[in-house]
């Protein structure tokens, strides 16, 4: 068994970020992740990372526009902590290494993006996840913390109460190894695999949610899953909101823009919820192109995209066939954002002693029922730093909790059974149905009765997984035992997505049910949480934190 003060499960930005903050505080922090850090998702981030950096405009600003897009669901006291602080964390990053674009000025240069009422997001061309990821690993290294990679977190120890630690899977030998810290801070990113379209990295399999849930943590607000309304037809990678923030057009198949229709004042700067459900209209509406629209960027021109967008065009030539200089993208929309996630207080908090998140898999909730462009990676790093502080004093003076004497015992019983079945069902053909279930019923648009089939099949489905086979039954980088360990995270997932969509009578944000087709303050202004208890599922809810704005009708 090993010790350490703190153990951070997830290598993306808010674990990376959080674990430097820890090891500046002293303390002996240890990172597990299940891929290497720089194959951690945040790598996948485009367009950029918002703050009011300009004086016309004001974190105020920042903070409605967020409110607002977050169709007044988000907790303004985590928004106004999230807006604050977010030029100090660009100012840090940039003194950590970040290359910046500039403007003529030489400040650093910032795009519009959808739902904002100020262009005040910074980037890095379109690879500033890729930029940011490598600064703050760059970090991790020259505070030497220990890293435990391609490392699989099976389990979160939790006793009385109280969070002890974790057992891991490394994944080079297949053997089980207990982690002994007085707290655990999962950033173990989000839930997009659960869809069979995403843009979502095929590690995004809700792991750090579940292993909160089975620990007995509740999840926040499910139900809310951003769709990205610009994504590769065929493969469903990201094509960045920075194209449209540059000036990039959405065309239907007739070659009309149409956003007008939808949102008359932002056009194709909208939120992105209004944004996917316009083109999902149009496609419906028979002014698709085989299940798709088109981006526009050719008016731009060659060195414009090439300079601002270099990675959009690279992938939409390897993977579409398409120069964006001569021709427009097909793209449609695609799963790409959890909103949802483990609930925690502002500095990252679950009600199990010990236990912590941050992040994407964190719910606080900073989006509520829509996330804004650009506010993810400020959330990453922006909470990253403030939940690694309050781990921090949390683990001076917290007790090392013994270690069960059962756990590995008990794990190690689990994985035996799976390894030892001969004969049975496939995984890929369950996972398969899960994502085509969730992709078809818990969608951009939603029904009782659809959301009703959905949550049957996915029932059904999970009921074969302690029936699962296994074809590879070695110990060394068994990928396809990881697979199994990952779909049972992807079945609970999807049942509480559904449980909460299905509950909630209303349209808000992301979370369109064509049933109940408008905002109802009055039943609904309130957050859902999911819990597992004894096997089954249980909903409740809680109110929102409003302080400096009243909800209003949403426009664009």
């Amino acid at each position: 068994m090993v010790i350490h003060d703190v153990i951070v499960i997830g290598a993306g930005l808010a674990g990376m970020r959080a674990a430097v903050e820890l090891a500046e505080a002293g303390l002996d922090v240890a990172i597990v992740t299940k891929v290497h850090p720089i194959r951690s998702h945040s790598v996948a981030a485009q367009g950029g990372i918002n703050a009011a950096m300009n004086k016309a405009d004001s974190w105020k600003d920042h903070m409605y526009d967020t409110a607002k897009g977050s169709d007044f669901l988000g907790d303004q006291d985590a928004i106004e902590v999230l807006c604050k602080e977010a030029p100090e964390n660009i100012k840090e990053l940039e003194r950590m290494g970040a290359i910046f674009n500039r403007d003529d000025k030489g400040n650093i240069a910032q795009r519009a993006f959808g739902g904002a009422g100020y262009a005040r997001t910074c980037y890095l061309a379109d690879r500033t996840g890729h930029s940011m990821l490598h600064i703050i690993f760059e970090q991790v290294i020259a505070r030497g913390i220990c890293r435990y990679n391609e490392w699989h977190v099976v389990e979160v120890i939790v006793e009385d109460g109280v969070a002890r630690g974790v057992i891991a899977i490394e994944l080079l030998t297949g053997k089980l190894h207990r982690l002994h810290a007085k707290a655990v801070l999962l950033a173990t990113g989000g839930y997009g695999r659960v869809f069979s379209a995403s843009t979502n990295a095929l590690s995004s399999t809700g792991d750090g949610m579940s292993l909160a849930l089975r620990a007995g943590a509740p999840l926040m607000d499910m139900e809310f899953v951003q769709f990205h309304p610009t994504t590769l037809k065929r493969t469903g990678i990201l094509m960045t909101e920075g194209a449209r923030g540059e000036g990039g057009y959405l065309i239907n198949a007739n070659g009309d823009r149409f956003m007008h229709k939808y949102a008359p004042n932002k056009l194709e700067l909208a939120s992105r919820d209004v944004v996917s459900r316009a083109e999902q209209e149009e496609i419906d509406a028979g002014f698709g192109d085989d299940g798709c629209v088109f981006l526009d960027l050719r008016h731009l021109g060659e060195k414009k995209i090439s300079e601002k967008l270099p990675q959009i065009r690279d992938l939409a030539i390897k993977f579409e066939g398409v120069d964006p200089v001569k021709d427009p993208i097909p793209v449609k929309p695609g799963a790409h954002y959890s909103m949802g996630g483990i609930m925690t207080d502002i500095d990252g908090k679950t009600p199990i002693k010990g236990l912590f998140a941050a992040g994407e898999s964190a719910c606080l909730s900073v989006h509520g029922a829509n996330r804004l462009g650009g506010n993810s990676l400020l959330e990453a790093v922006v909470f990253g730093r403030r939940v690694g502080r309050g781990v921090a004093k949390f683990a001076k003076t917290a007790k090392l909790y013994p270690f069960p004497e059962d756990a590995l015992k008990n794990a190690a019983h689990g994985i035996a059974l799976l390894m030892n079945r001969e004969v049975g069902e496939s995984a890929s053909k369950i996972v398969d149905g899960v994502r085509k279930a969730m992709q078809k019923h818990c969608g951009i648009y939603r029904d009782k009765k659809s959301l009703e089939e959905g949550l049957a099949k996915v029932r059904q489905l999970a009921a074969k997984l302690d029936e699962i086979a296994l074809v590879d039954t070695g110990d060394i980088f068994n990928t396809e035992m990881i697979n199994v360990l990952e779909l049972g995270h992807i079945v609970e997932i999807s049942e509480a997505m559904l449980l909460g969509a299905l509950n909630r009578e209303e349209s808000r944000g992301s979370h369109s049910r064509s049933d109940f087709p408008t905002r109802d303050d009055e039943n609904w202004l309130k957050h859902t949480l999911v819990y597992l208890e004894d096997g089954k599922f249980r909903v409740d809810y809680k109110g929102v934190s409003i302080t400096r704005f009243q909800p209003e009708e949403r426009k664009y």
